[in-house]
């Protein structure tokens, strides 16, 4: 009798024992799964915030935030990356932005109506609306694109700004500035930059 007692004893005890062994290790993955879940969600939202904004410092200014891919994202952007026409061309397609228009041009340290008679629709139109159509939003990409490739081979902004509003002889002794009212003028003075960028004149 006393040998059944004790048996059933020592039986009952690795039932205990058993028993916390599983609820221990059930905390313990609880735990590290918990703060597994919190570290891939704290990295996640990283990642979304660096794809969602990039700072730029300018000298003597503070630091200014640009969305990504925004025209004046491209501008400091200028270089192409992995999908970057192709994010260019849906952003196109959606449209830009007044306020994305807006902070180009301060970016740019110009005004609207320098930009004139170049964009397909009247400043005084654009101004109406919160969203540009297709044809508006491309031409404002492809001068974002243009003064970022300017920006990159002149030595400062006011140096190309110079350059644009000077005849050319590269171009029949046009003012490249004048030309930018058209995609086979943005060519021309793409290419004429690529050419002083490599000092190769014509």
């Amino acid at each position: 009798m006393l040998a059944v007692v004790l048996f059933y004893s020592i039986i009952f005890n690795l039932i205990n024992l058993e028993i916390k062994s599983i609820i221990v290790y059930l905390q313990s993955y609880k735990r590290n799964n918990t703060i597994m879940s919190v570290a891939i969600k704290s990295e996640d939202s990283n990642k979304k915030k660096s794809v969602v904004s990039t700072r730029v410092v300018r000298k003597g200014k503070h630091p200014v935030s640009l969305t990504k891919f925004s025209p004046s994202w491209v501008v400091v952007n200028s270089k192409d990356a992995p999908g970057f026409k192709m994010e260019l061309i849906g952003r196109i397609r959606e449209g830009v932005k007044k306020r994305d228009w807006k902070q180009l041009i301060h970016f740019t340290g110009s005004t609207e109506k320098e930009f004139e008679h170049i964009l397909p629709a009247s400043i005084s139109s654009m101004q109406k609306k919160t969203v540009y159509g297709k044809e508006t939003s491309e031409r404002i990409y492809e001068l974002a694109r243009l003064f970022g490739l300017g920006y990159e081979v002149f030595d400062s902004k006011e140096d190309f700004k110079k350059w644009l509003m000077t005849p050319s002889r590269a171009i029949g002794n046009k003012i490249p500035f004048e030309l930018l009212d058209s995609s086979f003028g943005f060519e021309m003075v793409e290419n004429e930059i690529i050419r002083i960028q490599y000092n190769v004149y014509s």
